[in-house]
C-alpha cells in the first residue's frame, strides 16, 4: 500500500529485514518483520500479521534500525553549509563570536533550523540536539522554536547565546517566560553553555538557573585553548555535575577530569569530524573508553562538515584505530586485535544518544519502544550487497542515500528515498536570503576573506630533497633541477 492522506498514520509493517534491534544484547534477528502501531513498535517477529489498512515495506535485503540521534548539532549555522570548509577552530570562535556571528536575524535562525531539521531526517538522524547558541534575543529563540516544531522530527533545544554571559540570560525572567509558553512544543529542552575556568566561577548562576528549571546542561568541555580541566574541577567541586551532563568534544582533558565525568555519571558527545579538523583535540574516544564513560555521536555544525551520523561513525572508528596502530608501533609493537568496533559505534549511534538524553524510549527496535525507525535499503546500488556483516555495513558501506524509510513517533516522514511533505524550493528560498542579508551586511570583501582564509606563510614551505637529484634508474647523480636526465648527466 502506497502512502497517502488516508493512510498517514496507518500501522506500519516492514517485512523481512535484518533487524538490529540495539537492546541490551544487541540482539541482530535475520528475515524479520517490524509491526509499528501508534507511536510505538508493537511486535518483532516472523511471519508477523499485518492489521488492517497497514502499510507494508519490503526491507528485504536491507537493515531496520533505530532513528540515530545526534547530541550536538549548531543547527542555526546551516544556511552558511560548507562556507568555512578550510577553518580552524579560532577563525570559527572570531567568525561567530566576534564579527559576524551578530548579524544573523530571528529568520535567518528559523532557515537555519528548518534547514537543519530536513537534512537530519534524510540521513536517518530522528532526534537532534539543536545546541542553539545563536538565540541573542527572545525573538530568535521563538524563532528556533518555530522551525523545529514545523518539522516532524524529534528536537531538544539547547538554549544558548555566545553573545552574552551564561550567568545573565540564564536568570534573565524573559527566557522563564519563553520557557512557559514553549516547553510542550518541543521533545526537550537542555541549557547550553561553556564553563572557562575562572576561579571565580561566573557561571554558577547559569547551573543554578538550570537546576530550579528542571533542564540538564551540555557544555563544550576540553576544547583546546577554550575549556579546560579547571572547568570540570569547578562544575564537581560545586555539585553541578550529574549523570544528565553532556561533555562535548572532552578532548584535551586530563586523566582526573575524565574520572571526575565517569564518578558523577555523565557523557561524552563526540564529534570526530570536528575534532580531527578544527583543533579541539585528539578525537578522544581512545581515552574515554578505558574510563567507561557514556559516549554519543554528534556533528557539530554544517558550516563545515556532513551533516549525517554515518561519517561521524566512519571518521571515529578511524580516529580510535589510528591512535591504537601509532601507539603501537611507537612502541615498537603492533595491534592484532582493534578495541573499538563497528557494533560500538552504531550503539552510540543510537542508544548513547539516548542514554545521554534519558530517553530509554528511544534508540531501540523492541515492543513498547517509541516508533522510531530507519529502513537502509538501495536496490539501484551496487554496495547494498552482499550484506555479511550489518554493525560493519551501517558503520562502512552506508550512507544518507540508502536511507530508504524513515518513521518518527510512528509517523512516515521519509518513503521510498524521500522526505515526506518537505517543500525544497521555499527552503532554497529562505537560505538563499540568508546568504544575501549577510553578504550584504558583511559586504563582498569580507565575505571572500572569511570563505577563503589565508594559508600558511613561508616558513611552512617544502622540504628539500636530497634525492631528487640522483638517477635510481642509473644510480647516478644528476645535476640540479634535472631528475630523470639521459644517463650520464651530471658526470
Amino acid at each position: 500500500m502506497a502512502l497517502d492522506a488516508t493512510t498517514e498514520g496507518a500501522p506500519v509493517l516492514f517485512r523481512g529485514g535484518t533487524v538490529l534491534t540495539m537492546d541490551d544484547q544487541h540482539t541482530v534477528l535475520y528475515g524479520t518483520d517490524v509491526l509499528v502501531v501508534g507511536d510505538r513498535i508493537a511486535e518483532v517477529g516472523v511471519g508477523l500479521t499485518a492489521p488492517e489498512g497497514a502499510l507494508e515495506i519490503d526491507a528485504a535485503g536491507g537493515i531496520v534500525m533505530p532513528g540515530m540521534i545526534d547530541t550536538h548539532r549548531h543547527m542555526w549555522q546551516t544556511a552558511m553549509r560548507g562556507y568555512g570548509a578550510d577553518w580552524t577552530l579560532t577563525q570559527y570562535f572570531v567568525w561567530y563570536y566576534l564579527e559576524s556571528g551578530k548579524h544573523f536575524r530571528p529568520e535567518d535562525v528559523h532557515t537555519g533550523n528548518l534547514l537543519s531539521a530536513w537534512e537530519s531526517l534524510e540521513a536517518g538522524v530522528t532526534t537532534t540536539v539543536d545546541w542553539s547558541h545563536g538565540l541573542q534575543t527572545i525573538d530568535h529563540a521563538e524563532a528556533a522554536v518555530d522551525a523545529l516544531a514545523a518539522v516532524p522530527g524529534r528536537f531538544v533545544l539547547a538554549y544558548g547565546n555566545i553573545q552574552g554571559g551564561p550567568w545573565e540570560w540564564a536568570a534573565d525572567p524573559a527566557l522563564r517566560s519563553f520557557l512557559d509558553r514553549r516547553r510542550g512544543d518541543l521533545y526537550g529542552w537542555q541549557l547550553a553553555f561553556d564553563v572557562t575556568g575562572d576561579p571565580a566561577f561566573p557561571e554558577r548562576a547559569a547551573f543554578e538557573a538550570a537546576r530550579e528549571l528542571g533542564l540538564p546542561v551540555t557544555t563544550h568541555a576540553g576544547v583546546w585553548g577554550a575549556t579546560n580541566d579547571d572547568g570540570i574541577r569547578l562544575m564537581t567541586d560545586h555539585g553541578f555535575a550529574d549523570e544528565s551532563t553532556v561533555y562535548v568534544h572532552a578532548a584535551t582533558l586530563s586523566t582526573d577530569s575524565y574520572h571526575r565525568i565517569a564518578a558523577t555519571g555523565g557523557s561524552v558527545s563526540v564529534s570526530t569530524e570536528s575534532e580531527q579538523s578544527a583543533g579541539q583535540g585528539y578525537p578522544p574516544t581512545w581515552q574515554v573508553r578505558k574510563h567507561d564513560i557514556p559516549v554519543s555521536l554528534s556533528m557539530d555544525t554544517s558550516v563545515w562538515w556532513s551533516g549525517d551520523l554515518f561519517s561521524a561513525m566512519r571518521t571515529t572508528l578511524g580516529a580510535d584505530r589510528s591512535r591504537e596502530h601509532l601507539e603501537a608501533h611507537a612502541a615498537g609493537d603492533t595491534v592484532t586485535n582493534v578495541h573499538l568496533r563497528a557494533e560500538h559505534v552504531v550503539d552510540w549511534a543510537t542508544r548513547g544518544g539516548a542514554r545521554a538524553l534519558g530517553a530509554d524510549e528511544l534508540g531501540r527496535i523492541v515492543p513498547g519502544a517509541k516508533a522510531d525507525v530507519v529502513l537502509l535499503r538501495n536496490d539501484s546500488s551496487p554496495v547494498s550487497f552482499p550484506l555479511l556483516n550489518p554493525y560493519g555495513h551501517v558503520a562502512f558501506q552506508a550512507q544518507r542515500g540508502d536511507v530508504h524509510t524513515v518513521l518518527v513517533d510512528g509517523v512516515v516522514v521519509k518513503q521510498d528515498g524521500k522526505l515526506v511533505g518537505i517543500d525544497l524550493a521555499d527552503l532554497r528560498r529562505r537560505a538563499e536570503s540568508t546568504v544575501e542579508h549577510l553578504r550584504s551586511v558583511m559586504g563582498e570583501d569580507a565575505w571572500a576573506a572569511g570563505m577563503n582564509p589565508e594559508e600558511p606563510g613561508e616558513d611552512d614551505k617544502m622540504l628539500d630533497n636530497p634525492y631528487q637529484y640522483t638517477d635510481f634508474r642509473t644510480d647516478t647523480t644528476l645535476a640540479r633541477g634535472s631528475i630523470f636526465g639521459e644517463p650520464g648527466a651530471g658526470e
